[in-house]
């Protein structure tokens, strides 16, 4: 192999680290437990790992853009809460609203997105608008947030008592399944996430939104000049990413079969570590669908398979922590490389 030859593999690589660095983990585990390729194990993976790729590519939308999004994981608690007080049994004991009347499945779902849109047009507007750095104005939020759902939550009769007894036709979008035969099946949750990670490629890369994204990224003030209206394009972004923290807390709460007021707790830090290991660039203007379905998967394979090959959890938090400083030294290095 000539000279020429090897740097184009090297360069390959270097593109596709993440992919490597997956594909190296899955064979890795797989050599201490054969087991591990087992199909039933691929499911659980996916369906624990698909409320935090929804979380992970609203995060993504407001990393490119060169921002950072702290209040994500409340937003997720806050949702998940009030889709799940509205959709309990009838019959439950413990009931969050004793006289509200049986309500269609999809109005609670809806609400829930709703509220987390309208959570990421304020923070939006703050940006946008008041111009307060996207950490400040997100910091912000998330503690508000965590304040205002758990004042929900302590609503009487409810007194802070987890919310239990969800209804089948809410859970099952959660923990329900199409059977394929054979013993073959796919999570509802899964499909549900794949879907958003569709319609987020198309956004991303078919779209002036996409584009106007990457350009503000990559240098806002070149993006005044070209004509973009940062302002109106922020805020759309960030309502867009509140809507999908919507969307990952009802079906966290579907997943689950409930919800508290801590629920969605540091999965900020989560999502945004998904993103920089998936290739999202920390100064903005660089990130991929792929490259964050791809970072996601790594934290599912690390948190799922090294538990599953009786790894301890510390050493778990110390081998994510080595990947999430190695993909943000490896970022900067091909930032600087560029100037």
């Amino acid at each position: 192999m000539n000279l020429q030859a090897l740097f184009k593999v090297k360069d390959y690589l270097a593109q596709r680290a993440i992919f490597v660095v997956l594909v190296l983990l899955v064979i890795g585990i797989a050599i201490a437990d054969p087991n591990f390729l087992a199909f039933s194990t691929l499911r659980d993976i996916m369906q624990q790992s698909s409320t935090r790729l929804i979380i992970a590519l609203g995060a993504a939308f407001i990393l490119i853009t060169g921002g950072t999004d702290l209040s994500s994981g409340r937003v997720v608690g806050l949702t998940a809460v009030i889709s799940a007080s509205m959709l309990q049994i009838d019959t439950y004991a413990s009931k969050f609203f004793p006289d509200l009347p049986h309500l269609w499945v999809g109005l609670p779902i809806i609400v829930g997105i709703v509220v987390g849109l309208l959570v990421g047009l304020v923070n939006g507007l703050i940006v946008a608008k008041l111009h307060v750095p996207p950490f400040i104005a997100t910091l912000g939020t998330m503690v508000g947030i965590y304040g205002l759902n758990s004042l929900y939550f302590d609503m009487e009769p409810n007194q802070s008592q987890p919310i239990g007894g969800l209804r089948p036709d809410f859970t099952k979008w959660g923990s329900g399944f199409i059977d394929l035969g054979g013993g073959y099946t796919i999570p509802y949750i899964v499909i549900i996430a794949v879907v958003v990670a569709l319609i987020c490629w198309v956004v991303f890369n078919k779209t002036r939104l996409g584009k106007n994204m990457y350009a503000i990224g990559g240098n806002v003030q070149a993006a005044h000049v070209s004509g973009i209206n940062v302002a109106r394009n922020l805020i759309l972004i960030y309502a867009i990413s509140g809507a999908l923290y919507g969307l990952a807390g009802v079906m966290e709460a579907a997943r689950t079969g409930g919800a508290t007021n801590n629920y969605g707790n540091m999965y900020e830090l989560d999502a945004i570590a998904a993103c920089v290991v998936g290739g999202v660039s920390t100064a903005g203007g660089v990130g991929t669908v792929p490259g964050v379905a791809a970072g996601v998967l790594i934290f599912g394979v690390i948190n799922y398979g090294l538990t599953y090959i009786g790894v301890s959890p510390y050493w778990q938090l110390i081998i994510k922590g080595l990947i999430i400083v190695a993909a943000v030294a490896f970022d900067i290095r091909k930032y600087m490389a560029k100037k």
